[in-house]
């Protein structure tokens, strides 16, 4: 295992430059510079260049890492340490000017996750946890809620955008949970979600249909600020089983239980 600290401090270093980059693109896209990977599934050259800039200077942190990114601008591949990145999650914020979105490092080491660094930039807020390290949030150690019971919560989520499999189950648990808790918020960006549950601003999150790069740094960090992450079911398949949960301990059995109630 290599020394994470010195790692983290160098992936800090890099977030915050195509951080700089990405702010200096905002209103400066024209239609045609926005492409459509799939059903809502949007994609431009910020993004492109975003994860170009990171994906160059991740090598020269650990040479022999592999890579796992949204935008494929490297060849996915494997190893004992594999960087999954997500160089803009929240695109669509990001095109409509709507200011909620981050950059999300996640390094695994033989199958963990062990560092995550989160970059919400438009409040320049930067969240990062390595293994065992406590989660931080601009230098500031950070932790979960301990809101005792859902009817003081304030819960996150995603919506369903592509994947309508599943939507009436979702829009039973929505239902329960606009009744019974203090509101729900959707920001748009996973990263952002699961960041905002780990310092306390929300109390629980829940999606579905998310892939490895929107959930692998900020689940960490969620982790590392004694919060709980799992699948729908309370099991470990959460980083690509395309379903999340994230909470603090005292709310952990409540959200699951309603969560196996309507997911079945």
């Amino acid at each position: 295992m290599l020394d994470l600290v010195p790692i983290q401090e160098q992936v800090i270093v890099a977030v915050n430059e195509v951080s700089d980059f990405i702010l200096s693109e905002i209103g400066k896209l024209h239609h045609n510079d926005v492409k459509t990977k799939a059903l809502n599934s949007l994609v431009t050259y910020v993004d492109k260049t975003s994860e170009e800039l990171l994906v160059n200077a991740l090598k020269s942190i650990i040479p022999e890492a592999a890579f796992h990114t949204e935008e494929d601008t490297v060849a996915v591949s494997e190893g004992d340490w594999q960087w999954i990145i997500d160089p803009l999650d929240g695109t669509t914020n990001f095109i409509h000017q709507v200011p909620v979105f981050a950059i999300s490092v996640g390094l695994k080491y033989k199958g963990e996750i062990v560092l995550g660094v989160v970059k919400e930039l438009n409040r320049n807020e930067c969240f990062y946890a390595t293994k065992n390290k406590g989660a931080y949030l601009n230098g500031k150690k950070i932790s979960v809620s301990h809101t005792p019971q859902l009817s003081d919560s304030l819960v996150a989520t995603g919506f369903p955008y592509y994947d309508y499999d599943r939507l009436e189950n979702y829009l039973e648990v929505l239902k329960v949970l606009m009744t019974s808790t203090r509101g729900i918020r959707r920001m748009g960006s996973a990263a952002v979600d699961l960041c905002y549950t780990a310092c306390g601003r929300f109390d629980m999150y829940f999606e579905y249909s998310l892939s490895p790069w929107d959930v692998a740094a900020g689940a960490l960090i969620v982790k590392e600020a004694g919060g709980f992450v799992s699948d729908f079911k309370g099991g470990e398949h959460w980083l690509y089983g395309r379903e999340i949960v994230a909470t603090n301990a005292t709310l952990k059995e409540d959200v699951l239980n309603l969560l196996a109630a309507h997911f079945k």
